[in-house]
């Protein structure tokens, strides 16, 4: 197995990083596509911060999600591949196109290359986008059996999301040949930044730390990156695995509040702008009518978004840490990478 070489894609992202930092340390030869060879030192120095020395273990591969050319040769020799490359909430994207194009043909792209070239399973980074969006909640904690709802009050990188990773099963339904698929779908991704590419989900964060005056009262699920990247390689190599879906979610629901808390029980001084106090949503409506980004806010208010981790965990051994520490580490990182202005 050690001898074996996996494709990951998405090389300058925050939980491709740290799949490839968890490849290297189980012993794989690790092949890595980027959009740039130009920034390939940039995440050799992101890798080397999280402790991974790769020399010629680690190679890179030009590829785009929108063109054909290095798909081939980037997957050529795999025995897996992990696609974790996607456009992200951090993108500039103008129309809801700009969203789903790529997420859906960087997949669909992905499939057919290492179909062709033989490649065992592929391991899709989802997210939990394709589980619980643009619907009310279920009454339970959402699971693998969910799936989002289109028609519903959803957000193009929600979208996106669920396109591509329905796109995904039913390509390997109709023309996968054999080839294995399984998907991690993780919640909020908490856990050390290696520098300034980092997680949509951090962002959540910087608010805080940066003294925004309350939160809103939202909730979401958390884990650590760390526990992320182990999961898509208990998921690349687990028999049990080909076919499944597996929700990355640590611990109960937190509302943003609570997360406050936590990051003002453990940071000290660092935490000092930090407002415990929440938003009302009458306030929070207000300040929708004139700023766009807080109006997105608003189908998630007051929403129960607990969701589930026990499938991972009963079928793949996975433990993860609790969903405080992840938030911890991930303030710490930013502070340490200079992400936040504390």
């Amino acid at each position: 197995m050690a001898d074996d070489t996996i494709l990951i894609t998405g090389a300058t992202g925050f939980i491709a990083q740290h799949n490839i930092i968890a490849a290297l340390a189980a012993g794989f030869q690790v092949r890595t596509a980027i959009r740039s060879l130009d920034r390939s030192d940039q995440v050799r120095a992101y890798l080397a911060k999280g402790g991974a020395e790769p020399g010629d273990r680690l190679s890179f591969v030009e590829t785009d999600l929108l063109k054909d050319e290095g798909w081939a040769e980037a997957t050529q020799g795999c025995t897996y591949a992990i696609h974790s490359a996607s456009s992200t909430p951090s993108g500039d994207y103008a129309s809801e196109e700009e969203w789903i194009r790529p997420a859906v043909d960087g997949n669909l792209r992905l499939l057919r290359a290492a179909r062709a070239a033989g490649v065992k399973r592929v391991v899709l980074t989802s997210a939990f986008g394709a589980i619980g969006a643009g619907k009310a909640s279920p009454g339970r904690p959402f699971t693998e059996e969910d799936w989002s709802d289109l028609n519903g009050n959803i957000a193009p990188y929600q979208k996106s999301k669920t396109l591509a990773e329905r796109a995904a099963w039913d390509f390997i339904a109709q023309q996968g040949g054999g080839m294995e698929l399984a998907t991690i779908n993780p919640t909020a991704v908490m856990g050390p930044a290696l520098g300034p590419d980092t997680s949509h989900s951090l962002m959540m964060l910087k608010g805080m730390l940066e003294g925004q005056p309350g939160q809103p009262r939202i909730q979401s699920c958390f884990v650590d990156v760390r526990d992320v990247a182990d999961l898509h390689m208990r998921a690349m190599t687990n028999p049990a695995a080909a076919g499944e879906r597996f929700l990355a979610t640590s611990g109960e629901a937190l509302w943003l509040a609570d997360v406050a808390k936590i990051l003002k029980e453990r940071l000290g001084k660092q935490a000092r702008k930090i407002s415990t106090m929440q938003v009302s949503d009458i306030a929070l409506k207000a300040k929708a009518l004139v700023d766009p980004r807080v109006k997105g806010l608003l189908p998630l208010l007051g929403v129960d978004l607990s969701a589930s981790g026990e499938k991972a965990k009963r079928m793949l051994g996975w433990n993860p840490r609790p969903p405080a520490d992840a938030i911890e580490a991930a303030a710490r990182s930013m502070i340490e990478v200079g992400l936040v202005d504390v």
